[in-house]
């Protein structure tokens, strides 16, 4: 009997005494993976040896652990280099040994995944053999409990390429073991492989295999599609850019080349936000794998190689740069700045108290500045005063609805924040102040003589503090019911009633001229 026909013959009592993971996932998947192995129910007496990273990972533990590590603490860069020195084994001890890599959250591929259960029941040793440190690679295999043993990378030992292949050779001889693996580090193993599978190659690997070996198999898997890349770049998220343009709307500079020019200081914006974005999901994927709704990222899914992730961010910043520069080095400047306030956020600012908070209305405020440095119109104080008032409370109403998530799922305070649950009360006390402070210098600003310079009517102009105070008072009533999303930005945009009050805002402003 085949392994197929043997799953699909079990029982329901059989099924019990499986392990909870192997039953979740027969369930699940009802073995349809198998269709790509057709020899895996001939092989009974052959083990199974599975790499780890980018096979049965859609991701790079080595990688994950380098921006987590930096991400805690920048300073392990100078520990990680001299370590780098005496070899990658003590390169991967340094960075792993000890380290969470939190097994239930990783994104494992269900068609491998399925392959090994399959083995498994079938009564084939399934052994894990990975160039990760030993570690993390015992914490994958205790979590699935279904491998015979595991091979890993000791602080002596790299075990990649060679080392694999010569370790494997030692234990089941040559030809003695089918492998399932990636990359052209697995080259050297599958020229011993009784049965070489592949998965996830690139283009040359994959020629090398077919010229080493004819008979090798190639396992379809899902590649990223454009798709993911735009929700990696979050597209979404470029509304926030629109904040470029309201210098220009505030200094009544409204032209065709002004807008041109406004136009291609928020495309480039945009260029530098997505390369923040991939840096900043590279230092989270942990903690975001662990989110109700960031687990969904296309890093933290595995939907994005993170090579490829890390290899997008210097393009999208030289495109960046090269757009900034085609304005003025002033702006680049500002850009510049942007930019490298963000890595620090990515980094460390958000770890500090109040601190990230500022940070990011720091950097809502300098789209503003990006935009008149642009087109080369001062930024008014009064403009300047109220931006940050009203995205220190959206930042503040951000965090709230962040810890919300955590104490209505009996969860401890998140480790990548420096806030605890009991800070609730005060930080929705904190955003409403800092909302309605933005209400009354919206006010005073209209009660000056400085507005009769650019409105005719600048008395309409006070039919704006209601609206606004209606709206972060209805934000903060919403985040309280817990019906507000992560991003209090993203909210608004898909609101319709907030739609409605930037609607509204517009229509009095321009009335007021």
């Amino acid at each position: 009997m085949s392994v197929k026909n043997h799953v699909d013959s079990m029982s329901n009592s059989d099924l019990q005494q499986l392990h909870e993971g192997q039953r979740d996932a027969l369930a699940r998947d009802r073995v349809e993976a198998y269709v790509s192995l057709p020899d895996l129910e001939t092989a009974i007496d052959t083990p199974l040896v599975v790499d780890l990273d980018g096979t049965l990972l859609r991701s790079d533990l080595l990688v994950e652990t380098t921006f987590r590590r930096l991400g805690r603490n920048p300073g392990a860069i100078v520990g990680m280099l001299q370590s780098l020195s005496d070899g990658r084994a003590a390169l991967k001890h340094f960075l792993c040994a000890g380290a969470d890599c939190a097994p239930e959250t990783l994104p494992y591929d269900k068609t491998i995944l399925s392959m090994i259960r399959l083995a498994h029941l079938a009564g084939r040793s399934v052994y894990l053999a990975s160039g990760s440190h030993e570690d993390m690679v015992k914490a994958v295999a205790d979590h699935l409990g279904i491998f015979s043993g595991y091979f890993a990378t000791t602080s002596s030992v790299n075990l990649s390429g060679r080392a694999k292949a010569e370790r494997l050779v030692k234990e089941f001889g040559s030809k003695g073991f089918d492998y399932v693996g990636n990359g052209a580090a697995d080259l050297p193993v599958w020229e011993h492989a009784r049965q070489p599978i592949a998965i996830r190659t690139t283009q040359r690997v994959a020629t090398r295999l077919r010229e080493m070996a004819p008979h090798a198999q190639f396992v379809e898997h899902n590649r990223s599609t454009l798709s993911d890349w735009a929700r990696q770049f979050r597209v979404h998220q470029y509304a926030k850019n629109a904040l470029v343009f309201m210098p220009m709307i505030a200094a009544h500079a409204l032209s065709f080349e002004n807008l041109f020019i406004t136009m291609v200081a928020a495309v480039a914006f945009c260029l530098a936000a997505s390369a923040c974005y991939i840096l900043n999901d590279l230092v989270d994927l942990q903690d975001d794998r662990a989110h109700r709704t960031k687990k969904d990222r296309p890093l933290a899914r595995g939907d994005i190689s993170l090579i490829h992730a890390m290899l997008v961010v210097p393009i999208l910043l030289v495109l960046a740069t090269v757009t900034a520069l085609s304005l003025s080095p002033a702006f680049a400047l500002v850009l510049a700045i942007y930019f490298a306030m963000t890595t620090a956020y990515s980094f460390f600012l958000k770890k500090i108290l109040l601190v990230d908070v500022l940070t990011l209305a720091g950097l809502y405020t300098i789209r503003l500045l990006g935009g008149a440095v642009a087109i080369g119109v001062v930024l008014s104080s009064w403009l300047m005063v109220f931006a940050l008032s009203i995205f220190v409370s959206l930042a503040l109403m951000k965090r709230f609805v962040e810890l919300t998530a955590c104490a209505d799922a009996d969860r401890a305070s998140p480790d990548n924040r420096d806030y605890e649950n009991v800070d609730l009360g005060m930080l929705a006390a904190l955003s409403a102040a800092a909302g309605f402070n933005a209400v009354t210098v919206l006010a005073l600003y209209v009660s000056g003589s400085s507005v009769t310079r650019l409105y005719s009517n600048p008395e309409i102009l006070l039919l704006a503090c209601p609206i606004m105070t209606y709206w972060i008072g209805r934000a903060l009533i919403l985040a309280q019911r817990r019906q507000m999303q992560d991003d209090p930005v993203v909210f608004a945009i898909k609101d319709p009633m907030s739609r409605l009050s930037g609607l509204a805002m517009l229509a009095v402003f321009v009335s007021a001229i």
